[in-house]
């Protein structure tokens, strides 16, 4: 329409008509901002949540998978194929300590008998041997041995070890008890994450991975990416690219981790061949382990080495310190879930939002808004800061919160439900002439297909969240200096009211990729 230099800068003044162009392309379109993949393009494996399975998902778990869960959706948003993964660590000395702490002091309990998740009862065992270890312990320094000697020589430890190398050996008795407790935790998990509303596409087993990697080791070693040491064990010297030397097999020819993490790589790969990388989503405290890894599998020979990511996250503190789960003080995930909820439902009935629904309706509604809350209160902030969580905060109504956007959201449907017939009047955008404001909110939801190709490539809910929250602003500014249902023509009322149903569509497919329901009144 026009245009001026000012200072160097080129300012350009869109006509109405671009604008009109625009919304009648997008007026109708349920799907704005998500892109169908092409046929023939590479997969993307994207794994979260991992957990050990012996004790129940916790507040940091609650981050790992809402953003693995989220960017597995915008990164399929933007067109990719995307399959989703985790790796379950269900061996090892810490299910052994819970398994050997039930068989001590659990007379038989079970989930059903109690009336406990499983996950919970497995993870009550594991606090139980912390605690006796560190009575052991204790006893041991009094009859004159160093701490450090304690902690080895306490006989419930040893008891542990000896159980571990029971399951190794297939000890008949140990396998079927460990097959029983993981049992009892993946039911607890499934419920979990059934809450969280995150879902998987294939689950991958430590016990089945763990011997996976040790084929590749002697690979490596014949090619001369590892090493031998004189005493046996084998090493991959990475000092050149920056990094030390890792060890990848010990002396006595067992697996360390990272053996085992090179071995379901490339089990991933034969799964599924189509994957042309992946993305780890595992807290920051592993950042030096997926550079050793992503590196040593280049080093193997592997193309899709160089499309790996890890999409690594800071810790979640809440306003009362962090959380260590051997001592029992951790914040349980399904506990803070119940919260957020809880919270949701005071706070509605504060404001007395809800007064004419039925009972059913609320419940639904406090589920929504508090899983709304808690979600998009840890997806807005930047994956690698660390955050403190404030539940009551989240929930606020006002500001940068998920409970605002719902509302907004509400409100829209709420117009639309108003307005009637008016969607069905057909407008000939040839003659509308655009309020500033309208041209704004036109503005803001045209960038919304590039923010999810931004946060697809930055692996960064957070862009998706915050363009939301922008996007919601401009609308309520739109609101308020604008008369919608009371404009002058039925051809204003029908624009606007059409324009408003495409900023809805644009918030729920935009909270869609954070896995936010949203609510059609409130």
């Amino acid at each position: 329409k026009a245009f001026n230099v000012v200072k160097g800068f080129l300012n350009l003044e869109l006509s109405d008509h671009y604008f009109l162009q625009f919304f009648s392309l997008v007026k109708n379109d349920t799907s704005y901002g998500i892109v169908t993949p092409q046929p023939g393009k590479k997969a993307i494996m994207v794994e979260y949540s991992s957990p050990n399975t012996n004790k129940p998902l916790h507040l940091g778990h609650i981050r790992n998978n809402l953003l693995g869960y989220s960017v597995a959706e915008i990164l399929k948003a933007a067109g990719n194929n995307v399959y989703k993964t985790q790796i379950i660590n269900d061996r090892g000395i810490h299910i052994c300590k819970s398994m050997l702490a039930w068989q001590r002091f659990g007379n038989g309990e079970t989930p059903k008998s109690t009336g406990l998740k499983g996950d919970k009862l497995v993870g009550n065992y594991y606090v139980k041997f912390d605690q006796e270890y560190k009575k052991e312990i204790n006893t041991l320094i009094a009859e004159g041995n160093t701490e450090e000697e304690a902690k080895k020589k306490a006989p419930i430890l040893l008891e542990a070890q000896d159980m571990l190398r029971k399951w190794e050996a297939g000890d008949a008795d140990t396998v079927a008890l460990w097959k029983t407790m993981n049992g009892w935790v993946y039911e607890g998990f499934e419920e979990t994450y059934k809450n969280l509303g995150v879902d998987f596409d294939k689950l991958y087993y430590e016990s089945d991975t763990y011997l996976l990697g040790k084929e590749f080791v002697a690979e490596g070693l014949k090619t001369g990416v590892f090493y031998k040491k004189e005493d046996g064990s084998v090493w991959c010297d990475l000092t050149e690219d920056g990094l030390d030397e890792k060890i990848v097999q010990r002396a006595d020819g067992t697996a360390v981790y990272i053996t085992q993490d090179i071995g379901t790589a490339i089990q991933r790969i034969k799964d599924y061949p189509d994957v042309g990388g992946m993305v780890y989503t595992v807290g920051n405290e592993q950042d030096y382990h997926f550079k050793v890894l992503f590196l040593i599998l280049q080093k193997l020979g592997f193309d899709w080495a160089q499309n790996l990511y890890h999409l690594s996250y800071g810790m979640v503190d809440l306003p009362s310190g962090k959380m260590k789960s051997r001592e029992g003080t951790v914040v349980d995930a399904d506990d803070l879930i119940t919260e957020m909820t809880q919270t949701a439902e005071d706070i509605s009935k504060e404001l007395g939002k809800l007064d004419d629904f039925t009972e059913d309706e609320k419940q639904s509604i406090y589920r929504i808004i508090g899983l709304g809350a808690l979600k998009y209160y840890i997806l807005k902030v930047d994956p690698k800061k660390r955050i403190l969580f404030d539940p009551k905060e989240s929930v606020d109504f006002q500001g940068n919160t998920g409970p605002f956007i719902q509302y907004t959201y509400a409100r829209i449907q709420s117009i639309l439900r108003k307005s009637g017939e008016s969607e069905l009047v057909t407008l000939s955008l040839a003659e509308t002439a655009l309020h500033p404001k309208e041209k704004e909110l036109l503005k803001q939801v045209q960038l919304f297909p590039e923010v999810v190709q931004n946060a697809a490539e930055m692996h960064s809910p957070a862009l998706v969240a915050n363009y939301t929250y922008d996007l919601v602003k401009e609308f309520n500014s739109f609101y308020q200096n604008v008369s919608i249902l009371g404009a002058e023509t039925p051809e204003e009322i029908a624009f606007r009211v059409q324009l408003s149903k495409v900023v809805g569509t644009t918030i729920k497919n935009a909270f869609a990729l954070l896995g936010i329901e949203m609510p059609e009144r409130m």
